[in-house]
Parts: structure tokens; C-alpha cells; sequence
């Protein structure tokens, strides 16, 4: 689980599969009401308000957004609340609305670009291919937007063998990003380094 303090009062938290197969849950858990979901919440709550000093009282948003075969990234948001006589009401009180979006791409960062180099031999001749490569902060990123849901699975396995799951959403790549092969990624890169 990673936390990321967004603005003074939302903050992202980013859970792999594997977090949450720890914790005993899956993706499909969070849309039913279940106590192993509520532990959890009420810990990354808890962990959330110590590392970065937020008091969670009042209501609370809860945007998740689902990443296939990445995990989940869920953005919490903490609404400002006036006066101390007004904290005095939600002292005791956590209200939360919590609201979904599926996400069908995969999102990938690498260290470098021998990484993706190794990764576009492998995947094409398993005819898995297209993809965005871009470069932000010294790290290159893959993005495949449209992965069959046949193929998402094992694609997302073999991306895993060469990089890590990133947090990042593609709006932000795309925004301050560097693009550096727009559309068939894995097949340009395979042509000249392959």
C-alpha cells in the first residue's frame, strides 16, 4: 500500500492485488458492504491520518478507481469543516460516499529503457503489441489503452516481470509526460532494437 498526500485534505492511496489478497479481499469485495472491507478502510484511514497528520472527522469521499490486474487506486477527500463547535458534532461521526470508475488500461514504469527494450521482445512474438511509451520524472512508462480481456491477464503478468504497476494515471502522462512513441510502442521499439 503507497499513500500520497495530494492537497491539504485528499490523499491517494494505491493497493496491488496482492495488498489486498494479503488482507483476505478482492476488487469485487469493495462494492459489497463486508467487514473485512470496513477493517480495511478504517486501517488505511488510521495509517493515512498518521503519516500525514489528518484528523478524519466529518464526511469523507471516497473516489476508487479499479486498474485492471494492477489493483486499486482509491483518492480520499476530507471535507473541510468550519468552527470548532461544528467538529464538536463529527467527533465521533465518518461519513462516506464512496463512488467507482473502471479503468480497462494497463500502465507500466520501467527504470530504463533497456527495460522495455527486453519487454517488446518478448512480448511480440506473442503477438501482443501496440502501447504509448512515454518519459516523465527520469522513468520511462507503457500504456496500453484497449488490452483484449482475454489477454489482460497474461500481459499484465509479463509487464510485471519488467516493471512495476504505476500509480500515475495516463491524464497525467499525457499532460506532463514526454510522448515519445504515440501508437504502436511495442512494435516500433521491436523493429529497431529487436
Amino acid at each position: 500500500m503507497r499513500l500520497e498526500r495530494l492537497t491539504s485534505n485528499k490523499i491517494k492511496i494505491f493497493l496491488t492485488t496482492d495488498d489486498l489478497y494479503d488482507r483476505g479481499l478482492t476488487k469485487e469485495d469493495i462494492w459489497v458492504d463486508s467487514m473485512k472491507w470496513r477493517q480495511l478502510f478504517h486501517d488505511m484511514l488510521e495509517e493515512a491520518s498518521e503519516e500525514f497528520d489528518v484528523d478524519f472527522h466529518g464526511s469523507v469521499a471516497v473516489e476508487i478507481f479499479s486498474i485492471q490486474a494492477q489493483g486499486m487506486i482509491m483518492i480520499i477527500t476530507v471535507d473541510d469543516i468550519g468552527g470548532e463547535e461544528e467538529m464538536l458534532l463529527y467527533d465521533s461521526f465518518l461519513d462516506m460516499h464512496v463512488m467507482g470508475e473502471e479503468n480497462e488500461g494497463l500502465l507500466y514504469t520501467f527504470d530504463s529503457i533497456e527495460e522495455v527494450i527486453e519487454l517488446s521482445k518478448r512480448l511480440l512474438p506473442m503477438n501482443i503489441g501496440g502501447g504509448c511509451l512515454y518519459g516523465y520524472e527520469e522513468r520511462y512508462y507503457l500504456f496500453f489503452k484497449d488490452v483484449h480481456p482475454d489477454e489482460l491477464e497474461k500481459t499484465a503478468s509479463i509487464l510485471s516481470e519488467y516493471g512495476d504497476a504505476s500509480i500515475l494515471s495516463p491524464h497525467v502522462l499525457s499532460e506532463y509526460g514526454k510522448k515519445i512513441i504515440e501508437n504502436q510502442a511495442i512494435e516500433t521499439i521491436y523493429h529497431y532494437f529487436g
